[in-house]
């Protein structure tokens, strides 16, 4: 099964997509609670758009595979470690403004965007954007 997923992963996704070497998935494995385990990933997909994230999960359901969406890594608790032969999806890239909608209070993102890039963003618009984690110049909205 494994190399029918990894077959489908790159047929639906760009080829800059996938990492499948052993010595780059290694800087996936963990967010920055190094003290919980993690498990080795078959594959880290970078998704760059909702249709790659969309075609990786298809997949990963097709064959029951378990998905770790990861932001920044920047989480303290191993929520965003990987499994043993499941699929990292990391948001990293997604990392866009997608609107900001001032009358109406409302900010669309792509889940990659750093905290601090968007509360700079809207403080322009005269808002504010209140999470102030530690972690603030490095986290991101979603993983």
């Amino acid at each position: 099964m494994t190399a029918e997923v990894l077959t489908e992963l790159a047929e639906a996704l760009p080829s800059e997509s996938l990492l499948t070497d052993r010595d780059l998935i290694e800087s996936y494995r963990f967010d920055r609670a190094t003290f919980c385990e993690a498990g080795q990933p078959l594959v880290v997909v970078r998704a760059r758009s909702v249709d790659q994230v969309s075609a990786t999960m298809r997949i990963a359901s097709k064959h029951r595979i378990p998905v770790v969406p990861q932001g920044a890594r920047s989480g303290l608790s191993g929520a965003a470690n990987a499994i043993d032969d499941g699929i990292v999806l990391s948001l990293e890239a997604m990392n866009e403004i997608v609107e900001i909608d001032v009358p109406n209070r409302i900010v669309v993102t792509q889940p990659g965007i750093f905290n601090a890039d968007l509360s700079r963003a809207v403080l322009e618009h005269g808002l504010f954007y209140p999470p102030d984690p530690s972690s603030w110049e490095f986290c991101s909205i979603g993983g």
